[in-house]
């Protein structure tokens, strides 16, 4: 008895406390036609994936995210045009029957901004930052109705989700998404996939991107799930990996 004993307090004394630590949840298409994908990587987070044509790169998948509480949805980014836009609103009203309350596209771009006059045509509100509808003019991109600075809170049932400007990185404009009930990121373009090329870097600023993201990364230490614009979701290490990707000459 008294060898039991010792053994048990050894065992103690040698092994580790037990960490409780949530991975992130396997990822599960819930719908996929030719021109869009919706993934679900959270109890109430879908990814929402679509093609840009472009000259340099060819055909581009895209992703945004759909945050949902309740009967109500957030939208962050559109699909890269109005059809692809319609098939996702349509997906919402008729298979989840919820309501959108908002989208917020995160930079000007034709990946965020696309789907827009979609969007509008169903009275839905779009939300960006102050910055990303004066470059949208410019640029006579899609423009979203509604500006902020820095900061926006969104109600989304019972939920809140956060768009916030946390500086310069792909482009000058670029926010993040984040919904603290699930510890859930919205990178955006802002974030790379691991072993991502720097890719389109024509309005970036290559220079702040990397302290941009550390800024992400301190703002949520708890992050479980991180979605970049393009490529495959992770967790925190697609922070990680973007800050050294942009910290090298």
């Amino acid at each position: 008895m008294k060898l039991l004993l010792a053994l048990a307090l050894l065992l103690t004394l040698v092994t580790p406390p037990c960490v409780s630590q949530t991975a992130p949840a396997a990822s599960k298409t819930v719908y996929q036609s030719s021109a869009l994908t919706v993934t679900q990587v959270a109890p109430n987070v879908f990814v929402h994936t679509s093609f840009l044509a472009t000259d340099t790169y060819g055909k581009v998948p895209c992703n945004g995210m759909i945050v949902r509480s309740g009967q109500q949805t957030v939208i962050f980014d559109t699909p890269a045009n109005n059809p692809e836009s319609e098939e996702l609103i349509n997906w919402i009203s008729n298979e989840l029957h919820c309501q959108i309350k908002a989208v917020v596209p995160t930079h000007f771009h034709d990946d965020c901004v696309g789907g827009l006059p979609a969007f509008a045509r169903h009275r839905i509100p779009s939300y960006a930052n102050a910055q990303t509808i004066a470059y949208a003019r410019q640029r006579q991109a899609n423009v979203p109705q509604h500006g902020f600075r820095n900061r926006r809170t969104l109600k989304v049932g019972r939920a809140k989700v956060y768009a916030t400007f946390f500086g310069e990185g792909h482009t000058r404009d670029n926010i993040v998404g984040y919904f603290p009930d699930e510890q859930v990121l919205f990178g955006g373009c802002l974030v790379k996939e691991l072993n991502a090329t720097k890719g389109n870097l024509a309005d970036a600023n290559v220079q702040a991107w990397p302290a941009t993201v550390q800024q992400v990364k301190q703002a949520y230490p708890q992050v479980q799930v991180v979605i970049p614009g393009h490529g495959q979701v992770g967790d925190q290490s697609l922070l990680d990996y973007t800050i050294r990707l942009f910290q090298q000459p």
